[in-house]
């Protein structure tokens, strides 16, 4: 299984100080069954802990994963900045997930080229 994440959530993970040792555990947990939400429809919130503190007060990511499949970060916010999505963020988040969980191998390398997904990789490199 690999891990992405969209050109939006690598500049929420930047400002937020969100290395991808964190992500790729964050990951790790919702593919194996560790969530903090189903939202359905392969959207999944996980919380990731901030530096010093937990996980309550530190940040909420959205990833969408379907079972065999990849796992992408597309969405991230601070529980102190927004309480929870919205149905219409929800909505548009099952629409996104219905596009990226179905992208082949030939779609991932075309996004990635377009600079759309990055891979998270264990060495604190983007895969390009």
């Amino acid at each position: 299984m690999s891990v992405y994440k969209t050109k939006e959530f690598s500049r929420f993970a930047r400002r937020a100080e969100l290395g991808n040792a964190e992500l790729l555990e964050a990951a790790k947990a919702v593919a194996a069954g560790q969530w903090d939400a189903d939202l359905g429809g392969g959207v999944f919130k996980q919380r990731i802990a901030r530096e010093g503190g937990g996980k309550s007060g530190g940040f909420r990511t959205i990833i969408l994963f379907k079972v065999g499949g990849h796992s992408f970060f597309v969405y991230g916010f601070a529980k102190n900045e927004k309480a929870n999505i919205t149905p219409k963020d929800l909505k548009a988040l099952k629409k996104l997930a219905a596009t990226y969980l179905a992208l082949d191998v030939e779609g991932l390398k075309k996004a990635s080229a377009a600079g759309e997904i990055a891979e998270v990789r264990n060495d604190g490199e983007d895969g390009q």
